[in-house]
């Protein structure tokens, strides 16, 4: 003889406290690209200039470019994860957190492009055709280009999650 079924449904697993989902809204969401964009562009830029002979202040557009690179890089995993409530005191104003990031990366990366673009005049001579010497003259053009890319796509961000917070969000995505 079987026993009676049961009357209510088995309780559903709870995920274990540390498990790792993915965040697909934030994934396919505005940000979640931007954030992509932010780093395919940063990386070009500080490839770019890595690359190349550079002197004087090009160390702090260099310097610039993987900092914002590599907090880039956090900002999207830990969302991406799901893991920012983890960090200490910022996770809770996780929005704010990373609208000060994007006005931050913007802003040094608004005098990151400056300096190529001054670099750039300033090694505009050996844009020759037939010079002979090796010059830095395109990477130092291509960073620019790449340096102006990183501004607008931070500015964007910054933009996006200042709209997500006047709507009365609190989430990234």
């Amino acid at each position: 003889m079987l026993p009676p079924p049961p009357r209510q449904p088995p309780p559903q697993a709870r995920p274990a406290r540390g498990a790792v989902s993915l965040q697909r809204p934030f994934l396919r969401g505005p940000l979640g690209v931007l954030r992509i964009l932010q780093l395919l562009a940063g990386a070009s830029f500080w490839i770019t200039i890595a690359t190349s002979k550079y002197q004087g202040p090009v160390h702090f557009a260099l310097f610039v470019s993987v900092l914002f690179w590599l907090l880039t890089l956090g900002l999207y995993f830990l969302t991406l994860l799901g893991k920012h409530e983890l960090v200490p005191v910022l996770g809770s104003r996780w929005l704010v957190v990373n609208v000060a990031h994007d006005l931050l990366a913007a802003a040094l990366y608004g005098a990151a492009t400056g300096i190529m673009i001054d670099q750039t005049q300033r090694h505009s001579y050996c844009n020759l055709k037939n010079y002979p010497l090796p010059c830095a003259y395109h990477a130092f053009l291509a960073a620019a280009v790449c340096g102006g890319l990183c501004l607008g796509l931070y500015l964007l961000s910054a933009f996006y999650g200042c709209c997500r917070r006047y709507q009365g969000k609190q989430e990234v995505a």
